[in-house]
């Protein structure tokens, strides 16, 4: 499993390489990958019928840290869409960018996406959930700008990051609080604590982190505007993103953890709530927007916003439409999604109301969108109606708010209706529309994927026992906590879903007819919604972060270094005061009685020197009093047993001196550039360092909570360090990684001063 999802990050580093080997075919090449892994992946579909399995990997056995991964149901059937639809995207993508001069970099970010999410589903550590979960976040960042040329698409980019990556701070703490409340980081152990969680302190805390995390990550009201947005990605971007992977992987959690945080009623409220908003609100836009990619993007907010909803609701049959609907909707959504990225290819336009009687130059494009586009309604007999029904079924036994979100369901249901007709009827029928490009059919790597994927929505529909057999119960049994017996099937006969189903598509079939009328007035309303808004409010917060900034930079960050140091050393050493003396108390002894005179007067050297350094105008004394200093702390280590550094001291000291003195001459002569009280506030915040330090010194002395490591370096220096010179066993043994960072910082700054001195001797020798 770790190579796994391992595999997608080395496939990402050598798909540079076999973009030159593999030439046009290069989308088929790595495709291989997903595939695999789909293959693997299948192999344990026997084994989660009998539970979770635990997949442990030790990463760091001396410090008990282990990647773990957790295979069960919904692990299972995210895992499956993953690698199915990414196989099938990777192919689409060799065809749709073929000759693009970034072709290379598109795999590199999409292959390092598929694997985030990979890791992402099947993590059982909170941690590690969270890394993955980042992940996803700068990998769809990369993604949704790869265009970076575009001003358009690197906004929209930056929004996207800006509102997941601040979501995913909450999560943080949300996930640090879960397991506080359980004990523990692993997700196995969280999910079967017989702890009542909706009991604990921390579960209001941990419930508003956890879904400020997800509603962002999952397009939920309201923060529904990036998704759109982020249309400004290629197409295979945008039907990877919407089908199967980052913007259900707020969902996934969200499913994830209802077993355990789902028996509060705040759980359940804010996610029927916030879900039956955002499915109204995602359709809505769906249906009111022209853009073929903005229509599809609106419906998987609605999308979206149903998975919410029924996840609150929480019941079997609730748990059971979340899981048929997830995946009803990630083979319809990714197989429109490819398509719509077709009729762009071919036909140079996105917008609809330029598209019609494509069906004459691009009928098997027609043929999958229709079916596509069944699925999206709800209708028979794909696999969408099935998953319709149990929703609707599921809504009229919910135990809170069942007539209200009945009502919302059904308006909703109309509306896509209607938009299904966008995306099915209107580009394919009528008279020959205008478009720059003249229409022909997509190639066959772009067709594919959608045929393959409408293919399986029919034979989930015709056939609904073989999902529900080998897969579709466990992963409810997963989301819900406990077994769930059911029983799915195209035909229940008559009954209120299939009532409330018909009147909704009487009602869409009449908005699609009425669609062209009606959008004049709908422009109308959009365009006064959107001045207030909730995108409206993220400029008005991006405008004000960019003046608080300005005059945070401007106070404090405005080039003097003595500024930025004054307040460093004053808050640094205000605080560790203030907690020391009011958390703590301070507490040493000051014994002098086995003090030497040698030792005062090297104190009084030091001092001395410090203040001479300090009130000087003369650049030459300045220097000299700091060596002065130097060699006073290089007494103090040989004076307490440590002539190694010492000598190291002077050794500095005296060449520091040196290139100072030969600096000076370059420098102009000291001048006063501040004021009096500039001086005495300089004073008094240099002289509470130093009484803080030197209080915490002496209090260390007096406190010890540990055994002294010390008599372990004396003890294992010779026989594992092969040294008797402690000190430098501990550098180049027992710390060697610290040495070795040092070492590396210290070469880092060589080569930037090599290559300023280097630039600036080519600028001197330019005519």
């Amino acid at each position: 499993m770790l190579l796994a999802v391992l595999s997608g990050f080395l496939l990402a580093i050598a798909a540079p390489l076999l973009h030159k080997v593999a030439g046009r075919f290069i989308g088929w090449l790595l495709a291989a990958l997903p595939a695999s892994l789909f293959v693997f992946f299948c192999s344990f579909l026997p084994d989660v019928q009998d539970g979770p399995l635990l997949l442990e990997y030790q990463w760091m056995p001396g410090l008990d840290i282990s990647l773990n991964f957790l295979v069960d149901g919904l692990s299972l059937v995210f895992a499956l869409l993953i690698s199915g639809i990414g196989t099938f995207i990777l192919i689409y993508a060799g065809a749709y960018m073929s000759g693009h001069k970034s072709l290379a970099r598109f795999y590199v970010i999409m292959l390092s996406f598929m694997a985030s999410m990979l890791g992402l589903v099947l993590s059982d550590n909170l941690i590690t959930l969270f890394v993955f979960w980042e992940l996803t976040s700068i990998t769809s960042y990369m993604l949704i700008g790869f265009n970076h040329e575009d001003m358009e698409a690197r906004k929209c980019a930056l929004q996207g990051l800006f509102v997941t990556a601040a979501g995913g701070l909450a999560l943080m703490a949300g996930l640090i609080l879960l397991a506080i409340m359980g004990g523990t980081y692993s997700l196995t152990e969280l999910l079967a604590s017989d702890q009542p969680m909706h009991q604990h302190a921390f579960y209001v805390g941990a419930v508003l982190c956890v879904l400020a995390g997800t509603f962002t990550k999952s397009a939920q009201v309201p923060f529904h505007f990036w998704l759109p947005n982020a249309m400004a990605a290629p197409t295979p971007v945008s039907a990877f993103l919407h089908s199967a992977t980052m913007v259900k992987a707020g969902v996934y959690l969200m499913a994830r953890l209802n077993p355990s945080l789902g028996e509060g009623e705040l759980w359940s409220q804010m996610l029927m709530g916030f879900g039956a908003a955002t499915m109204l609100t995602g359709a809505y836009l769906a249906f009111s927007s022209t853009g073929i990619k903005k229509v599809l993007a609106y419906s998987t907010v609605m999308a979206l916003g149903t998975l919410t909803m029924l996840i609150g609701v929480g019941t079997e049959l609730a748990m059971t439409a979340f899981i048929c609907f997830l995946v009803a909707h990630s083979l319809y959504k990714g197989a429109l999604f490819m398509l719509a990225g077709a009729l762009d290819h071919e036909t140079g336009t996105k917008d609809i109301t330029r598209m019609s009687g494509l069906r004459r130059s691009m009928p098997v494009a027609a043929v999958i969108a229709a079916g596509a586009a069944l699925s999206l309604a709800g209708l028979p007999p794909l696999f969408g109606f099935i998953a319709k029904e149990l929703m609707l079924e599921s809504l009229l036994d919910a135990p809170l708010w069942s007539m209200a979100l009945i009502i919302l369901t059904v308006v909703s249901a109309m509306l896509i209706v209607g938009v299904a007709g966008l995306v099915a009827i209107k580009p394919f029928f009528g008279k020959s529309g205008n478009t720059p490009k003249v229409p022909h059919e997509a190639p066959f790597g772009m067709l594919i994927g959608p045929a393959v994927l409408t293919l399986f929505a029919l034979v989930f529909g015709l056939a609904p026992f073989l999902p529900e057999a080998f897969l579709l119960k466990a992963a409810v049994a997963s989301a819900y906590g406990a077994p769930v017996e059911f029983h799915l099937a195209l035909w229940h006969g008559i009954n209120q879903p299939l009532v409330l189903s018909m009147v909704s598509l009487v009602a869409g079939l009449l908005l699609f007819k009425a669609w062209t009328r009606l959008q004049p007035t709908l422009h109308a309303v959009n365009s006064a919604g959107s001045r207030f808004g909730p995108e409206a409010g993220y400029f008005k917060i991006m405008e004000w972060i960019t003046v608080v900034s300005g005059w945070q930079t401007r106070l404090l960050q405005n080039g003097v270094l003595g500024i930025y140091m004054l307040v460093l050393v004053a808050i640094t050493f205000g605080l560790a005061g203030y907690t020391m003396i009011n958390h703590y108390g301070v507490q040493f002894t000051l014994n002098l009685a086995d003090s030497h005179f040698y030792e005062w007067g090297i104190a009084l050297l030091l001092v001395a020197s410090a203040a001479f350094a300090s009130a000087t105008h003369s650049r030459l004394g300045s220097v000299a009093s700091m060596g002065v200093l130097g060699y006073a702390v290089a007494l103090t280590f040989i004076l307490f047993s440590a002539p190694d550094l010492g000598i190291t001291q002077l050794l500095v000291e005296t060449l520091t001196v040196i290139l100072l003195v030969l600096v000076l001459f370059k420098l102009p002569e000291f001048v006063n550039l501040s004021t009096p009280f500039q001086r005495f506030r300089d004073l008094a915040v240099a002289v509470l360092a130093g009484v803080t330090i030197t209080v915490m010194m002496l209090a260390v002395l007096d406190i010890q909570y540990f055994d002294t490591i010390s008599s372990y370096y004396v003890e294992n220096s010779a026989p594992l360090g092969f040294g008797r010179n402690i000190v430098n066993v501990i550098l180049v043994d027992f710390r060697a990684l610290d040495t070795l960072g040092e070492i590396f910082v210290l070469s880092l700054a060589a080569i930037g001063v090599f290559s300023m001195l280097k630039l600036k001797a080519e600028d001197q020798h330019k005519p």
